[in-house]
């Protein structure tokens, strides 16, 4: 690489200002000449940016095994273990408490849905008197058209007769 390309490849991969796409929509580098660069960076054994996603982007189940697995250490092992993952400590620590916050929050939530089910036991049996009381109506009513009909029919009866 010339000093221009390696200045220009120092800014871009060290510093990772830039996405590769944003680079070369912009026009500055070819695709080819930027991927080049970042093959010789990594023979060189300098960090470039991948496409790995960093470790505020990890599921959560990787935050989770990492302080599960740095759970025991003490300062100076959690410092060595986290500069071989390319972690911070603060980074650690804060997964540890969010976890600690989420157990906190699922007995919250499950009081919670403790008190939703109740009330949708209440709602549930409340709904059901009503529909009780309106299917009692309902063939009270039925009953009482069919005792019309009925009665009509006779007086219909009864007046042909005569």
């Amino acid at each position: 690489m010339t000093e221009l390309t390696e200045r220009l490849a120092k800014c871009y991969f060290l510093m990772r200002q830039y996405e590769p796409a944003k680079v070369i929509d912009a026009g500055y580098i070819g695709q080819q000449t930027l991927y080049n660069w970042r093959d010789e960076a990594k023979l060189r054994g300098r960090p470039v940016p991948g496409n790995k996603p960093t470790p505020d982007q990890w599921s959560a189940e990787a935050k989770l095994a990492v302080v599960i697995e740095t759970g025991s250490m003490n300062e100076a092992e959690l410092s060595e273990y986290c500069r071989a993952k390319g972690l911070y400590v603060e980074q650690v620590k804060a997964w540890k408490a969010d976890s600690l916050k989420g157990f906190v929050s699922s007995r919250e939530q499950e009081l919670e849905a403790k008190q939703q089910r109740k009330a949708d036991r209440k709602e549930i049996k409340q709904l059901k008197r009503e529909l009780r009381q309106k299917e009692k109506a309902l063939a009270e009513t039925a009953a009482l058209l069919v005792l019309r009909k009925k009665l009509d029919a006779f007086w219909e009866n009864d007046s042909e007769d005569d």
